[in-house]
């Protein structure tokens, strides 16, 4: 794709999102169901993941979204991180399911308007579970899931990231 092509796609989306902000604002899901052998199936849509523009930035909808493979990373560690937990408990889950929604301002990433933030606003994550644990037990879930969750503890806590380009 050439410049002056993207420009062209993204340009009418730009105007609507500066002249009605909230068209901006969209919620990305992801949703995962638990597995055996503590595993988690996410539904990425996609067989071999390609990524691309998410629609709202001009993208054709056939590509995956790098927002949508953010949440269904935390569905699917949040899924095993919560299995592993459960059976380290003794606590038996017959199913249950993981989903993960988030919350994008697409003006900030078209850089439409600077008060807009480049990223997730924010992000849910829901447990649904086939169980007979306590209140007890439920909280210890929560607790312990959330604690040992990589994806989880990173995007709750924050990294440094650092970049950097070369030539080949």
């Amino acid at each position: 794709m050439k410049a002056e092509d993207l420009k062209n796609i993204q340009a009418p989306l730009k105007q609507k999102y500066k002249e009605q902000p909230e068209t901006a604002i969209i919620t990305l899901k992801a949703k995962g169901k638990l597995g055996e052998n503590i595993s988690c199936k996410v539904d990425t849509g996609k067989a071999i993941v390609e990524a691309g523009l998410h629609s709202a930035t001009g993208g054709n909808g056939f590509l995956s979204c790098s927002g949508d493979m953010l949440l269904e990373a935390l569905v699917a560690c949040a899924g095993v991180t919560l299995q592993a937990v459960s059976t380290s408990l003794g606590i038996d889950i017959v199913a249950g399911t993981v989903k993960a929604e988030g919350d994008l301002d697409f003006r900030g990433t078209l850089g439409v308007s600077k008060d807009a933030p480049v990223g997730f606003k924010a992000i849910r994550l829901m447990f649904e579970l086939n169980t007979q644990a306590t209140d007890e037990q439920m909280q210890s879930l929560a607790k312990l899931t959330e604690r040992y969750c990589v994806v989880f503890q990173t995007l709750s806590k924050g990294v440094p990231v650092n970049s950097s380009f070369t030539r080949t």
